[in-house]
């Protein structure tokens, strides 16, 4: 479980960072968050889809690096297969988040039960003069941008809620030995709705650009294959085909993508 704080230097002067990273706390992660500016680079790699918790309005752009939870299929024998590693998995071990000492801030935050940080590792956070090093300050500087990118994500996804344009999608999984298993609780943008945009909707939208993130997603999709490929080597359960659908309303969700 993690444990982040605010870096603070009175109480982390000491503290520093193993200069081998790696991507243990993503070992067991079958969905990774995704901004729309990483979504042309993902869709090379990973589906990328929006997943929701039913009791929750608010929607969560994310990469699928598995079809189950607990089943990363990018990160085996400590690589990564990736032809690219999304901006929030790359920021470990730290992360934004609200300053307690001052009221609706957000800050730079680090895992203290990571095991890349230490006071035993090799990569100073704070020069012995109290100054903030180099590496903080990248540091600081990448959360910025994931931040911003993270907000734009935001009114990207309340753009396509407006205009109607979402839809939940259902995963028809057929195995080799007869079981069958469906995923719903995943949502992509609606092709027919898309193409059906008022003129002066669709001259709006390819001013703001949104029309980058919206073909990127929907080609994404077809990474799904790669998901049963790269399954299918690992020796589990074989996948002998899979069906991508539209949710038909009146179903009722038997499994879903959330985490």
């Amino acid at each position: 479980m993690a444990n982040f704080v605010p870096v603070r230097k009175e109480q982390h002067q000491n503290l520093k960072l193993a200069s081998k990273r790696d991507l243990a706390h993503v070992a067991g992660q079958h969905i990774v968050s995704v901004t729309a500016a990483e979504y042309a680079q993902a869709s090379a790699s990973f589906p990328v889809v929006f997943v929701k918790n039913p009791e929750s309005p608010r929607y969560r752009s994310v990469a699928m690096l598995g079809l189950e939870a607990g089943e990363n299929l990018f990160y085996n024998d400590e690589k990564w297969s990736g032809l690219s590693l999304p901006q929030s998995v790359g920021m470990a071990p730290f992360a934004l988040g609200l300053d307690p000492e001052k009221e609706n801030t957000l800050t730079a935050c680090i895992d203290m039960d990571s095991a890349l940080v230490g006071e035993d590792k090799d990569l100073a956070i704070f020069a012995e003069d109290g100054k903030e090093t180099e590496l903080l300050t990248n540091v600081q500087n990448s959360l910025g941008r994931l931040y911003e990118n993270e907000k734009m994500t935001e009114n990207f996804v309340k753009e396509l809620e407006e205009n109607d344009l979402l839809q939940e999608l259902e995963l028809n999984i057929n195995f080799a030995n007869g079981e069958k298993k469906k995923l719903t609780g995943i949502f992509t943008v609606s092709e027919d709705k898309v193409k059906a945009l008022a003129d002066d909707k669709v001259l709006d939208f390819h001013k703001r650009g949104l029309f980058v993130p919206i073909y990127a997603m929907l080609g994404s999709l077809g990474q799904i294959n790669r998901l049963v490929q790269l399954r299918n080597l690992t020796g589990k359960d074989q996948i002998s085909g899979i069906q991508i659908s539209p949710l038909a309303k009146q179903e009722v969700p038997a499994e879903t993508a959330t985490a």
